[in-house]
């Protein structure tokens, strides 16, 4: 009898708990700075061509990302291996958990169409032999998948596994955030030479292939449901663990703007599609609220240009003042324009060298014009002495005193 008491209280409280997570979950999050009401627990709305966050929930918190994990997956494939390659399958590649494609070990497939199992239908065992193929182990590709991070500029993001299925190693677990998700599918779709392949691909509405044999054949069809949600919808990505809830990372280029989106912990079943709301709310709120502005349409003040006093200097005279010119070196650093808020400037400071000392060297760097929003720099521009201007020395001196006393 008291044992029963026992099970029974325990299944109570489970049953308790369950529901208070999906109750918890269930809540929408809603964001300080707008009246935006999102599921997703860390969301990014991102400029894909600038990298510049425009609305964050959360975006670096470090969280289980699922199967988004897959289009780092491909974009390392396409950058490392050609998609005419054949691909023999392991047993360890064939024993994957679903969603699988139910390929065998021992088979062999061409790579472009296990890329497309791999996008379309999010099969794992696909994504293990082609991380296989490509890097020789799931291991060492996943040091090619991480490498790749790094240089992308991805600061929180540990790869395990090329499917996102969840993976301890050590004290880190397979995991990135909203922003550095979000700056994995920027550079896919607009920065990587491989682009094009990534979109053709994850556009892809269906494909159908057979195994090299020809004994075994197979259909796939993409469930990205954002592709027809929205005009200008250009690619993206779900995922599903039990730890990871619903995740997605989607892009949308309308109008000369470029957006991605990034979801993690958008919701738990039955909740599916609290991933399709959140995208559409923040896709619209970028159109909406967000215009591309050139630097090049801000004014640079006068005096950037203006010529700077130089003593000791060189001239055809003795005594006076002296100046060199400046002009803006063709060297800029940083970005062009942006997508700015409606309620954004932009902040121009001038830094610039007062009086020279000869000698000055033409190309010389004198100051400098930065462009900021807020507190971050987006653009600088170098300003240079458009002259040389060699200082007074005792050659100089003697042969002025002969022209002087010649004349």
């Amino acid at each position: 009898m008291k044992r029963y008491v026992r099970d029974k209280k325990f299944v109570l409280l489970s049953v308790a708990m369950v529901i208070a997570i999906l109750v918890r979950q269930t809540v929408y999050v809603h964001a300080d700075e707008t009246d935006l009401r999102l599921y997703a627990k860390a969301a990014v709305l991102m400029d894909a061509d600038s990298g510049r966050v425009l609305y964050e929930r959360c975006g670096d918190e470090q969280m289980a990302m699922a199967s988004t994990t897959k289009i780092m997956t491909l974009i390392v494939t396409l950058e490392n291996a050609s998609l005419d390659d054949t691909v023999e399958v392991s047993s360890y590649a064939a024993s994957m958990p679903q969603v699988r494609l139910g390929m065998r070990s021992g088979e062999k497939y061409r790579l472009r169409d296990l890329t497309l199992s791999l996008m379309l239908e999010s099969h794992n065992d696909s994504a293990v032999a082609i991380a296989e193929h490509v890097g020789g182990s799931v291991e060492q590709f996943a040091e090619l998948m991480n490498q790749k991070a790094a240089e992308i500029g991805c600061e929180n993001t540990y790869y395990i596994t090329p499917n996102g299925l969840d993976a301890v190693q050590g004290e880190r677990f397979h995991s990135t955030t909203a922003r550095d998700l979000a700056l994995v599918m920027s550079y896919c779709v607009s920065k990587s030479p491989q682009r094009e392949a990534f979109l053709e691909i994850t556009r892809t509405p269906s494909h159908s292939f057979a195994d090299l044999s020809g004994s075994r054949s197979f259909s796939c069809v993409n469930h990205n449901a954002f592709l027809g949600m929205m005009t200008g919808a250009l690619s993206g990505k779900t995922g599903f663990t039990n730890k990871a809830g619903y995740c997605y990372v989607g892009a949308l280029r309308r109008d000369g703007k470029t957006f991605v989106v990034a979801l993690l912990a958008c919701g738990w079943p039955n909740h599916k599609t609290y991933k399709w709301s959140d995208t559409r709310t923040l896709m619209e709120y970028g159109l909406a609220h967000y215009e591309y502005r050139s630097f090049d349409e801000v004014a640079i003040p006068a005096r950037a240009t203006a010529d700077i006093v130089v003593s000791n200097g060189q001239s055809s005279r003795i005594g006076g003042r002296m100046c060199v010119p400046v002009e803006i070196a063709a060297d800029a650093a940083g970005v062009e324009g942006l997508l700015m808020h409606e309620d954004e400037e932009v902040t121009i400071t001038l830094q610039k060298v007062r009086e020279f000392t000869a000698p000055v060297r033409q190309g010389q760097t004198v100051g400098c014009i930065s462009y900021a929003i807020g507190s971050r720099e987006w653009k600088r521009l170098r300003l240079v002495a458009a002259a040389d201007m060699k200082a007074i020395d005792l050659k100089w001196c003697v042969r002025r005193v002969l022209e002087r006393w010649l004349i």
